[in-house]
């Protein structure tokens, strides 16, 4: 997860070159989920590993078993895209009426079910089959906030006398937000101290406590 100088997310467009073996896709779903999980949308994680699966699987069956191609994450918009490049143009991609029992043929129909829309763009000497998947971002650099970010941004407020609402949203504001969470922190730290705790134990707790609910969102 990385913020902008507006104090918004940056999400830059990102790709990752591999060969089409079946043995690649769980440490690509991986890579997927953790960067998504940077983003702040492990919320649409679980449909983005899908098609992950799904695509991989369909290059390898329709252009080869150990053919070099390219994942492809970027935003579209408020949409998060998913694709895979290949050097074949001419195994496109179709959905198949397969039966609940068929092995094959069913790859195309999971990504379309579990996207809001798909499709392919030709090249001169590659294809790109790509998904966009919806996600509860309002803006393309917004982020999803839970009860805690909301809580945290009310003692914000607070605690600066409302010197970072002045700021709006620019550069300022970011910095006014940054500075007000820092001395916050120190503030209960001395806290902690006046009254008989351990602010290196609290701190460790706090930390603890952060990425264990890290680990149950992603």
């Amino acid at each position: 997860m990385v913020n902008g100088i507006d104090g918004c997310m940056t999400r830059k467009p990102w790709e990752l070159p591999f060969l089409a073996e079946p043995e690649e896709v769980a440490g690509l779903r991986r890579v997927v989920r953790l960067h998504l999980r940077l983003w702040g949308l492990s919320d649409v994680s679980e449909a983005a590993e899908i098609c992950v699966s799904e695509l991989v699987a369909n290059a390898i069956r329709h252009v080869g078993e150990g053919t070099p191609c390219t994942l492809v994450v970027e935003m579209r918009d408020t949409r998060l895209r998913i694709g895979l490049r290949d050097p074949d143009t001419r195994a496109l991609p179709t959905i198949l009426s397969a039966g609940p029992d068929a092995e094959a043929g069913r790859g195309m129909a999971l990504v379309d079910a579990v996207s809001e829309r798909w499709g392919v763009i030709l090249g001169a000497a590659s294809k790109l089959v790509w998904c966009d998947l919806v996600t509860q971002l309002s803006s393309p650099s917004g982020h999803i906030d839970d009860l805690r970010v909301v809580k945290g941004e009310a003692c914000l407020t607070l605690y600066s006398g409302g010197m970072a609402s002045a700021h709006g949203k620019g550069r300022g504001h970011a910095v006014v937000q940054q500075e007000a969470a820092i001395y916050l922190i120190a503030d209960l730290l001395h806290w902690l101290r006046a009254h008989g705790y351990d602010p290196d134990e609290a701190l460790d707790r706090a930390q603890t406590h952060f990425e264990a609910e890290l680990s149950q969102a992603g």
